[in-house]
């Protein structure tokens, strides 16, 4: 099985979050719980500061994904940056980011729920040890999921809701958006970015 992409950037960082996801990560590489592990080149764990007050959470891994082991590194992962880095003038480095599915699944289609449910604990538990103030869900799987909701993403975002106490802000997938890249989509996803930004106050978004 592939090395952990995550676990070496979590030695990196260093930290008591840090050292409660190394263990998380190393049972996701070698994870066989869904019919996803004969299919995938590696596991895509999460990446970014374990100690962000901000987590971002997509769907899946796609194809770029699964060959670096990172999330959100293709065209939709370029224009995840943008959006963190010229829209909310933050550093990506500095934001937790992870997917509901930690392996891709075959042809970037859509999650099974039974992959879905398998994957639920891991993300559960990154949620738990990062203890984010806001949890930006892309797309509509994370948003459904974190919103306990069967509404489609449109409905979804916009509003703030509540995940275990933390709140959650819900936007388009930027796959979507590079597929209707429109000055309404464009301004949707920047007022739900902005609606993010509110929710995390006037701290920094890494915890000293």
């Amino acid at each position: 099985m592939a090395a952990s992409v995550a676990l070496e950037e979590l030695k990196r960082f260093g930290g008591e979050r840090a050292g409660l996801l190394s263990p998380l990560a190393e049972a996701v590489r070698v994870c066989e719980a869904c019919r996803l592990c004969a299919t995938r080149k590696q596991t895509v764990f999460g990446t970014g500061n374990p100690d962000s007050r901000l987590m971002i959470i997509g769907e899946a891994p796609g194809a770029d994904e699964d060959q670096q082991g990172r999330p959100f590194v293709g065209r939709a992962g370029a224009l995840l940056t943008d959006i963190i880095e010229k829209g909310m003038k933050l550093r990506r480095e500095d934001v937790y980011i992870c997917n509901v599915l930690k392996c891709r699944p075959p042809d970037n289609r859509n999650p099974e729920p039974d992959e879905i449910t398998q994957c639920r604990p891991y993300l559960e538990r990154q949620i738990e040890i990062i203890n984010p103030s806001v949890l930006l869900a892309v797309g509509r799987f994370p948003a459904q999921w974190l919103c306990n909701s069967q509404e489609p993403i449109g409905q979804l975002r916009g509003k703030r809701f509540e995940y275990k106490g933390r709140h959650v802000v819900c936007t388009y997938h930027p796959a979507y958006l590079l597929r209707n890249y429109t000055l309404d989509t464009r301004k949707k996803v920047h007022a739900d970015v902005m609606l993010a930004l509110e929710l995390l106050g006037s701290e920094p978004v890494v915890r000293p």
